[in-house]
């Protein structure tokens, strides 16, 4: 897993992800109708814009992972946990569940 990464740059707003109806879904070969797309122009596009909004809803998921662990480690918490038993619970290192943590309490201090 990437290390955590807080850029000062704006965040871009990617295209919304559409939920896909049960039938398409279904299909393997189905996403997000990209396999229908003949113009490879428009195609471009549409990838580009799928590939930039997975990775800001990846970059959002990692901070609320980060806040979730430091959650968990608070020592003023009487069920806290170890970054060993985060780190479990997560699939990461303990290494990189403190990393983690660190990176969580960071964003709390300036969320509140």
């Amino acid at each position: 897993m990437a290390e955590p990464e807080r850029t000062t740059e704006r965040r871009m707003r990617p295209a919304p992800l559409l939920f896909e109806p049960s039938e398409a879904a279904a299909d393997p070969e189905h996403f997000f109708d990209l396999e229908s797309m003949e113009d490879p122009g428009e195609l471009l596009s549409r990838a580009t814009e799928l590939t930039l909004a997975f990775r800001a809803a990846t970059d959002r998921a990692v901070e609320f992972q980060a806040m979730a662990a430091a959650q968990l480690a608070d020592p003023r918490r009487f069920d806290r946990l170890t970054p060993g038993e985060i780190g479990e619970r997560a699939g990461w290192t303990e290494d990189y569940a403190k990393k983690m943590i660190d990176f969580g309490r960071d964003l709390l201090r300036g969320a509140r």
